[in-house]
C-alpha cells in the first residue's frame, strides 16, 4: 500500500519510477502484477483526440470608456457574453456567422481557441448594451493571449471511458462526428484509443476525483467535477470496463501554458468545427488493484458498431467488436469485411503519456489527492416529447 504523500516524497527526492500505461500492459505477462505492482508509483495515460465539448473562457479588461458586451465575435465565430461586463466563452463547435448560408468557410470556435494559444492575433467585434456606468456601445480590436486578461479552457465533457463505431448501412455518404461514414457498410470510424484509454484504466474512477491534476493540452489542468453526459451505470464487463458510453471528465486548465503541439483546431466537413486535444492523467499505485486494471488489454475491450443511416436516438447495432480487432485494420459485419480506422491518434496519445513521464520523473509534475469522488450513480436521461 502507498500513499500519494508517500508518492510525492519520491517524486521530489528523483526515486519515483514512472511507467506509461503502455509499458504496464507489455510486461503484465512476464512480470506478473504483483511484481509491477512493487516496482512502480505512478502510471500515465494519455489521449489525443476530437473533444468538441471543450471551450475558452476569457476575460478582455475594461475598455475606456467601458463596455458591457451583449454580443461579441471572434475571427467571426460568435462567443457567448452573458456574464460580467468583459467575460465572454467560445465553444470549440460553434460555427463562423456568415449572412449567407453557402459562404461557411470550415472553421469554427476549435480554430480561434488554437490560434489563441498558439500566440497568433484574432480579430474582436462587438457590441454593448449602454447604461448608465457602460456607456460603450461598440468595440473592435485584435487581441491575442498576452493582451488579455484570464484565458482558460472550461471543458464541460472530455475523456469518454468508452465509445462507439460509427457505419453506414444505408445508400447515400454520411457526414458525422466520426467524419464521413461510406454507404453498404464501407467503413467503420472509433473514436477512442481503446485500452489506452485514460478512464478504462480506472473503471470505478477510483484514483480520479474532483481536483486531480492533469496534463491538459500541453499544461497542467484539474478535473473540475463529472463531466455532461456522464453515466458510470453503463454495462460492464467482468474486467470492469464499459461497453459503451460511460463515465466524462469536466476539466479546467489555464489556456496561456498550453501549446499548439497539443490544442488543434480541426473541421469535420459539413458536420462542423472541433477541437483536437492532449490530455493526460497520472494513476497513483496506491495497490496492486490500480495495476491489475492497467494491465487490461485491447482484447478485452469491446465497444457497440453502430448504424448511422438511421435517423434515431437509439440506433440499431450490429453487436459489440474488441479494439484489438478494430486496430487489426477490418473487422467483420455480416459476413462483410469492413475497413476501420481511429478518429483519435493513438500515436500522439502514447506521446502524451510519454511527456507526462518526463514531467513527473524530472519533479515538474506531483499528483495531488481528489478533493471529492466523482458520482459513480448517475443515470442518463434522454429527453421525450410529452403531450400535454
Amino acid at each position: 500500500m502507498r500513499t500519494i504523500a508517500e508518492i510525492n516524497a519520491k517524486i521530489q527526492a528523483g526515486r519515483a519510477t514512472v511507467w506509461t500505461v503502455d509499458q504496464v500492459k507489455a510486461q503484465a505477462k512476464e512480470l506478473g502484477i504483483p511484481e509491477i505492482a512493487n516496482r512502480v508509483d505512478v502510471v500515465t495515460t494519455g489521449t489525443f483526440e476530437a473533444m468538441e465539448a471543450s471551450g475558452g473562457m476569457i476575460n478582455l479588461g475594461p475598455t475606456d470608456p467601458p463596455i458591457k458586451l451583449r454580443q461579441c465575435w471572434l475571427d467571426g465565430v460568435p462567443a457567448y457574453t452573458g456574464f460580467g461586463a468583459v467575460d465572454l466563452y467560445i465553444g470549440a463547435a460553434k460555427a463562423v456567422e456568415s449572412p449567407l448560408e453557402t459562404d461557411m468557410e470550415e472553421r469554427g470556435g476549435g480554430q480561434v481557441i488554437a490560434n489563441l494559444i498558439a500566440g497568433k492575433p484574432v480579430q474582436l467585434r462587438a457590441t454593448g448594451q449602454v447604461t448608465d456606468c457602460y456607456p460603450r456601445a461598440s468595440f473592435e480590436t485584435t487581441i491575442t493571449k498576452d493582451t488579455i486578461n484570464q484565458f482558460y479552457l472550461y471543458n464541460p465533457r472530455n475523456l469518454y471511458q468508452n465509445f462507439i463505431v460509427g457505419v453506414n448501412g444505408g445508400e447515400r455518404l454520411l457526414h458525422t462526428y466520426l467524419g464521413p461514414l461510406q454507404p453498404q457498410l464501407g467503413n467503420a470510424v472509433y473514436a477512442h484509443p481503446g485500452a489506452s484509454a485514460p478512464l478504462l484504466n480506472d473503471p470505478h474512477l477510483r484514483l480520479i476525483g474532483i481536483g486531480t491534476r492533469i496534463f491538459l493540452g500541453g499544461g497542467i489542468g484539474y478535473v473540475a467535477w463529472e463531466g455532461t453526459q456522464h453515466f458510470p451505470l453503463q454495462k460492464r464487463l467482468e474486467n470492469q470496463t464499459p461497453i459503451g458510453p460511460a463515465a466524462t471528465l469536466a476539466l479546467i486548465g489555464d489556456a496561456k501554458t498550453m501549446t499548439p503541439e497539443w490544442v488543434r483546431g480541426c473541421y469535420f466537413k459539413h458536420y462542423g468545427s472541433s477541437l483536437m486535444l492532449g490530455v493526460g492523467i497520472p494513476l497513483p499505485v496506491l495497490d496492486e488493484r490500480v495495476i491489475y486494471h492497467c494491465a487490461v488489454q485491447d482484447e478485452e475491450v469491446v465497444a457497440p458498431v453502430v448504424d448511422f443511416s438511421i435517423p434515431r436516438r437509439v440506433r440499431p447495432t450490429f453487436g459489440l467488436v474488441s479494439y484489438a480487432q478494430l486496430k487489426s485494420g477490418k473487422i467483420k459485419i455480416e459476413g462483410k469485411t469492413v475497413r476501420t480506422a481511429p478518429l483519435s491518434s493513438i500515436y500522439l496519445g502514447r506521446q502524451v503519456a510519454k511527456e507526462l513521464q518526463a514531467w513527473i520523473q524530472t519533479g515538474k509534475f506531483l499528483l495531488t489527492e481528489p478533493v471529492a469522488p466523482l458520482a459513480m450513480d448517475r443515470a442518463f436521461l434522454p429527453q421525450n416529447l410529452w403531450e400535454s
